[in-house]
């Protein structure tokens, strides 16, 4: 199958214009607080559609058809636990966070950590994220990859791992969070408008509409009920506490004009979530899972009941049904929404390596240059890492599971708590995303199936409560 030359025009053409957009900024940024907070100015909707952007990005978008392909729709309960997490952040953590980080100029998540602990603990939680977000920037790459070699069959993975990588990797060192956030915005536009409008319909209709899905689909993938609670569970235990100790998202939270636009873009965000890009993701997962059945993916080596990664099922029907020219702009946009949680990761670490591990200056001139070298040599980090791993959910969950169980209680603490001690948050951290990290590298098989952030999380508690009770400040 070949993607026509107008397509591969329209992809060019886009990609050259997101990092012309890193170019546009690349002027006007005069300051770190210019590069990773976006001058502290910016709307609701931009900041919205943003974080959707970064939270749901091509690896969830990838992942969400995975599961669409696997169990249907009940696949979509992964993001209502965004919907949670983000609603619950802008009641809770918001009004908190906001005023402090407009007092202080904060630019990152660990000086939140380093004004209610210490140094120290600020420290530690920056390597946590530091190392997490690099592990992240890689998995969306490899979607990415994963996405460009299904579609374009003569790139290899690792051919589409460095181009994508490249991409994301100019624009972000160029641009800083303004080129992230208004790239983000427009690639979403294009994504839903192009997945919700036409993807589903031509879907649906290329399979042949409800009798078809019916026939070649068991019962199940059209309920809600097709997941056990203990998943549910482990979907609410990793993505409920990311946006409390997300550095992505704290650097939102400081870009937002006041306090209002900042809760105003979370709630824009969580509906997003659930039900918009949920139920669009798995509807398509489960349209490519019938044209599998039906044999749709035979001249691609996939015939009904050979062995199919299901991560590729989506892409695979998505070359199937689009016309010449919006196949270009449809493969652009998904490719462009892996590029805006990449970008995002890729800022938030950086972010961390200059602000919270070399401690640089705000006021120094030279500043912004080295934020620029630094996301620079973490991107080729990110790529060289990429080329190693297999899977992107894996990969993804792994990063999440590390940063979740070490920064989550300790956050917690400075929500509700007067004094609490940085003895308590400093263990905790090592004890919570040690553990995770120790379980999920062991590959035992945890009691009831419950994921390792779960009993990361809960040590990281016991710890935490034991310390703060009995150590005397």
């Amino acid at each position: 199958m070949h993607i026509h030359i107008i397509d591969i025009l329209i992809f060019i053409l886009y990609m050259l214009a997101m990092l012309g957009v890193g170019i546009y900024f690349l002027k006007r940024n005069k300051s770190q607080d210019d590069y990773y907070v976006g001058s502290r100015k910016m709307s609701s909707l931009h900041i919205g559609l943003s974080v959707v952007a970064t939270d749901v990005g091509g690896g969830f978008s990838i992942g969400l058809g995975g599961l669409g392909f696997l169990i249907g729709l009940s696949g979509s309960w992964m993001l209502f636990t965004g919907l949670i997490g983000a609603w619950v952040s802008a009641v809770v953590l918001i009004p908190r966070i906001y005023p402090l980080a407009k007092k202080h100029n904060f630019l990152s998540f660990p000086e939140v950590l380093n004004h209610y602990y210490n140094a120290k603990v600020a420290l530690i939680a920056g390597i946590i994220s530091l190392i997490g977000y690099i592990g992240f920037t890689s998995s969306q790459i490899l979607a990415g990859a994963k996405l460009a070699s299904a579609t374009f069959p003569s790139i290899t993975i690792v051919d589409a791992v460095l181009l994508m990588g490249v991409i994301v990797i100019g624009y972000t060192v160029l641009g800083g969070l303004k080129a992230v956030i208004y790239t983000d915005t427009v690639q979403w536009i294009i994504l839903m408008v192009g997945l919700i409008l036409v993807g589903i319909p031509l879907g649906f209709i290329k399979v042949g509409g409800w009798e078809e899905i019916r026939t070649y689909l068991p019962d199940n993938f059209l309920s809600l009920t097709n997941i056990s609670f203990v998943q549910f569970v482990n979907w609410l235990i990793t993505i409920v506490p990311i946006w409390f100790v997300g550095m992505t998202l704290y650097q939102r939270i400081y870009a937002s004009k006041d306090e209002k636009t900042a809760k105003k873009a979370w709630f824009i965000a969580g509906l997003f979530e659930w039900p918009v890009m949920a139920f669009m993701g798995v509807s398509l997962g489960l349209l490519g899972r019938v044209a599998f059945e039906q044999g749709m993916f035979t001249e691609f080596g996939y015939a009904p009941g050979s062995p199919i990664d299901e991560e590729i099922g989506l892409p695979l029907l998505l070359t199937h049904i689009f016309p010449i020219g919006l196949m270009g702009l449809l493969m652009s946009s998904y490719f462009s929404a892996i590029m805006s949680t990449a970008d995002s990761c890729l800022m938030a670490a950086s972010g961390n390596f200059t602000t919270d591990i070399l401690r640089l200056s705000k006021q120094n001139t030279k500043s912004i240059k080295y934020s620029q070298l630094a996301t620079l040599v973490i991107g080729i980090m990110a790529i060289f890492l990429a080329t190693m791993m297999q899977n992107v959910l894996d990969l993804m969950l792994y990063s999440y599971a590390f940063m979740v169980s070490g920064l989550f209680v300790p956050v917690l603490g400075t929500l509700f708590l007067k004094n609490p001690s940085s003895k308590a948050a400093l263990y905790s951290m090592l004890f919570g995303g040690g553990t995770t990290l120790m379980l999920i590298l062991a590959e035992i098989t945890l009691p009831f199936g419950l994921d390792a952030n779960f009993f990361g999380i809960t040590l990281s508690a016991i710890v935490f409560v034991f310390i703060q009770k009995f150590h005397k400040k």
